[in-house]
């Protein structure tokens, strides 16, 4: 992991504390919702129309972790069609944390993450790695999945990833991902107490399947909660 140096992130006022500053960066195919991801854990706002990332955007999070430490974060989200960019490795470079993200409804979006991560450690290749994540989004529509648990927790376990699975729409588990990774970045030990303020309840949509359906099963969120490095769910 790069050199981890706190520094202030802000307009230059001595009244201000003092951040630790982390690059963090969202990688994936377009469409897998990197920026609702982005939007959802800065702004608490979901877009329902989708409008492709062009290149790159910036997005910055200030938070306070438990022992009073201040964070910073730097999202850089990067588009999608980026992957076979000429620029593309200097966006990753001097990066904290990468984020691998998917959709879990998109199976080739999950085989795609083979290539983006071949880009980081391409990147990284006279260096330490960066923090690594993998984000499985739209797990509102987990009934719908085309990517099953046991292939997103053997690509982490494979891979060295902390793994989270969430909802850019819903919220579901957002804010307790980004919590986690700048707290590890950070080197703070959040508890479970900890953990749980930091989601905010969220508002279910009801879908009309077959509960029975042998196609559709019943998903038992305690079942599927597994352990990589760190799993949310």
């Amino acid at each position: 992991m790069p050199e981890l140096k706190s520094q202030l992130c802000g307009d230059g006022d001595e009244s201000e504390p003092e951040y630790l500053q982390f690059k963090i960066i969202l990688l994936g195919d377009g469409a897998v919702g990197k920026t609702s991801l982005a939007m959802r854990f800065c702004e608490d706002y979901f877009a329902k129309q989708y409008k492709q990332t062009i290149g790159l955007d910036f997005f910055i999070k200030r938070i306070v972790l438990p022992g009073d430490v201040h964070v910073c974060l730097q999202i850089w989200d990067i588009g999608g069609q980026s992957i076979g960019g000429k620029m593309i490795s200097n966006y990753i470079h001097g990066s904290h944390a990468v984020i691998l993200c998917y959709d879990i409804t998109n199976y080739q979006s999950f085989q795609h993450l083979e290539d983006w991560l071949f880009l980081v450690k391409r990147t990284f290749d006279s260096g330490s790695m960066p923090y690594m994540a993998l984000m499985a989004n739209k797990h509102d529509l987990a009934h719908i999945r085309a990517v099953k648990p046991d292939k997103h927790n053997q690509f982490a376990d494979e891979n060295d990833l902390y793994q989270y699975f969430v909802s850019a729409k819903t919220g579901d588990h957002v804010q307790p991902g980004f919590y986690r990774i700048a707290a590890d970045l950070a080197g703070v030990v959040l508890t479970k107490p900890e953990m749980e303020i930091t989601q905010k309840p969220t508002r279910a949509e009801i879908v009309n399947y077959q509960r029975h359906d042998p196609q559709h099963p019943e998903v038992n969120a305690h079942d599927l909660v597994k352990k990589s490095k760190c799993t949310i769910m």
